[in-house]
């Protein structure tokens, strides 16, 4: 039994990782709260909430296309604990800029396609690595990767968005791999990914036209979703991937 939770929430300035924080920052089974950020000027609410919560809740710029960031904030958080109970890494890319999703092979270019890769896939292998000691703890603990339904090569049968949709199918590869390695030596960690469905943030803004209302869901009702998942998982669930009605979905 866990009388106190400590919890990382990577990418949380914006979005759904801002939403985690301030549904769980409340919770009375949560002890302490690590929240990742890259830059300040967008970082204003998770500043708020660190004001409100200056004892429960400690925030870490990172840039997790470094590794020595990811290094660096995984000992600033072994200065405070020494395990970690919940880690949920809400760092994805869609659009950015002159980024967009391909809707053909002629719009592929090797900058975009390494960009995808660098902040939707990589990251979490990097995390994986320096995270696994605060795992290794006799207590449940849960490593939940937030991924995308486009990411499913067996769902996939529409085409397009060749670097999103690669880097997610390729994240999900690499978030069954860890799964696979927790179970040997960090035998109470569950190693899962989720798919949040269509929320209304700045990722998914230009792309909400041809969702229906009822699909499209506030922040607050995404996290509260994939925290009803997160929540309701087995060590059997280890290597799964859901999605945010709890049902399974193919890789």
């Amino acid at each position: 039994m866990v009388s106190a939770k400590n919890i990382l929430i990577i990418g949380a300035s914006q979005g759904i990782g801002n939403g985690f924080v301030q549904k769980l920052i409340n919770q009375s089974d949560t002890g302490h709260i690590f929240a990742t950020y890259r830059t300040e000027n967008t970082a204003e609410n998770l500043f708020s909430l660190k004001n409100l919560y200056p004892h429960k809740l400690t925030t870490i710029t990172v840039d997790v296309t470094h590794e020595n960031e990811i290094q660096q904030a995984v000992t600033i958080i072994k200065s405070h604990v020494n395990k970690l109970h919940l880690v949920i890494n809400c760092v994805g890319i869609l659009h950015e800029g002159e980024l967009q999703p391909e809707k053909s092979l002629k719009h592929l270019n090797t900058d975009n396609l390494w960009r995808y890769f660098q902040v939707n896939t990589i990251p979490t292998g990097i995390w994986g690595k320096h995270l696994q000691p605060l795992f290794k703890h006799s207590e449940s603990s849960i490593f939940a990767i937030i991924s995308a339904k486009v990411g499913s090569i067996e769902d996939n049968k529409l085409g397009g968005w060749y670097g999103y949709r690669t880097s997610k199918a390729a994240l999900n590869m690499l978030i069954k791999n860890m799964a696979i390695e927790y179970s040997r030596v960090s035998k109470n960690t569950i190693v899962i990914a989720l798919h949040p469905g269509t929320t209304n943030t700045k990722l998914s803004t230009p792309f909400q036209k041809n969702v229906l209302p009822e699909k499209l869901f506030s922040v607050n009702r995404c996290t509260q979703q994939l925290l009803s998942v997160i929540n309701n998982v087995t060590i059997n669930d280890n290597g799964k991937f859901f999605s945010w009605d709890g049902s399974n979905l193919p890789w």
